[in-house]
């Protein structure tokens, strides 16, 4: 019934770009019997004017402030810069609202754990889009593993480019470029494709990092400025995983003419290939190879067509409509299979240990 539907208000919503608008907004239309966009609210009145003119909402906030304490709205969705991410999730969360926040939840690991222990104390539904953790194609590899497809696992390599982070940008773009803002090729696409691997294979033990850039200036392509960058184009990561496994990981900045993601699992009976054309693999179409016991190449293992749950094969659309869908069912039934804003602090704990050990140039021990 239509009084059934969970009432959305979006902050952060560019009919002209912008990740909500080709991801969230399809999402949630794929989903029509379980959600109603009521309301939006940008940076200006006027734009959430125009964003709720161009995909039909009914209603258009003065300000995230009036959208957060409406009755109108159940769950507020969250898809603006890091940087502006803890007020907004903060004032979400004390107004007693359900809260998808895109990832990076915090700008740094004090943030995130900030809003996670606020979120507790609350006791409301509070989702992180790390999409790739609820893509079919993830869900189909950690069957294999807990199968025993590959046997004991014994090592695991990751190579993946970041696509951004190179030394050319257009302006829109350049707040990736400087590290205070918290959207770097770490928290983005390595962070993401973290929580893929350690979804499937656990989390880490002992790690050493490196980080780098190659580039110290950024040339803007359509202003023709050129201005600093201090985020890191190189990360490099070595260790091994609680299950004793080693674990290689290399990102770099921009795009290569080779490999963009390539994630190798090694075991005692088999190994897998998992491969995609860029490196944010919460985005990206991913392609798994495997071969076991005599076989002696690689051979295509198809997800299974139910796994995908009749939603969308595209991962930019299908992704983000898999975390509505479990988002949807633990507010109906206070479940918690989405992933949490505790599933973020954990992320980010394991993305802090990197730059200490990155920072320090010398290995970081669990416990």
């Amino acid at each position: 019934m239509e009084s059934d539907k969970i009432k959305v208000g979006l902050i952060g919503l560019n009919p002209d770009s912008q990740w909500a608008s080709v991801s969230h907004i399809p999402s949630l239309k794929l989903l029509s019997n379980k959600f109603d966009i009521i309301g939006v609210a940008n940076s200006t009145h006027e734009s959430a004017k125009k964003a709720a003119v161009a995909f039909q909402i009914p209603n258009a906030f003065e300000n995230a402030q009036m959208l957060v304490e409406s009755n109108d709205i159940d769950l507020v969705v969250i898809t603006v810069k890091v940087a502006y991410h803890f007020e907004l999730v903060k004032a979400a969360l004390e107004a007693g609202k359900h809260v998808y926040c895109e990832h990076p939840l915090g700008n740094g690991l004090e943030e995130t754990k900030t809003l996670a222990a606020l979120a507790k104390s609350k006791n409301v539904i509070a989702v992180v889009g790390t999409q790739m953790v609820v893509a079919p194609e993830l869900l189909y590899l950690a069957q294999l593993i807990n199968e025993g497809y590959v046997g004991k696992v014994l090592s695991t390599t990751l190579i993946g480019s970041g696509g951004s982070w190179g030394d050319e940008t257009v302006i829109t773009n350049y707040y990736l470029y400087e590290k205070e803002n918290g959207a770097t090729m770490l928290t983005i696409p390595l962070g993401h494709t973290l929580a893929g691997l350690t979804k499937v294979l656990g989390g880490f033990n002992q790690l050493t990092a490196r980080m780098s850039s190659n580039f110290k200036n950024v040339n803007i392509k359509d202003t023709g400025a050129i201005k600093p960058k201090t985020s890191e184009d190189q990360i490099m990561v070595i260790g091994t995983l609680q299950s004793g496994a080693a674990v290689t990981v290399h990102y770099r900045g921009g795009i290569s003419r080779a490999t963009n993601f390539l994630w190798e699992i090694n075991g005692s009976k088999g190994d897998i290939q998992v491969t995609a054309p860029l490196g944010h693999g919460q985005q990206a179409p991913l392609t798994i190879h495997g071969a076991r016991d005599d076989e002696t190449e690689l051979k295509p293992l198809t997800v299974p067509a139910e796994m995908y749950q009749g939603l969308t094969g595209n991962p930019v659309i299908g992704n983000v409509a898999q975390i509505y869908k479990r988002l949807a069912a633990d507010i109906r039934n206070n479940t918690r299979t989405a992933p949490s804003f505790e599933d973020a602090a954990f992320l980010h704990e394991l993305l802090n240990r990197i730059e200490i050990s990155a920072l320090f140039n010398g290995p970081y021990v669990t416990g």
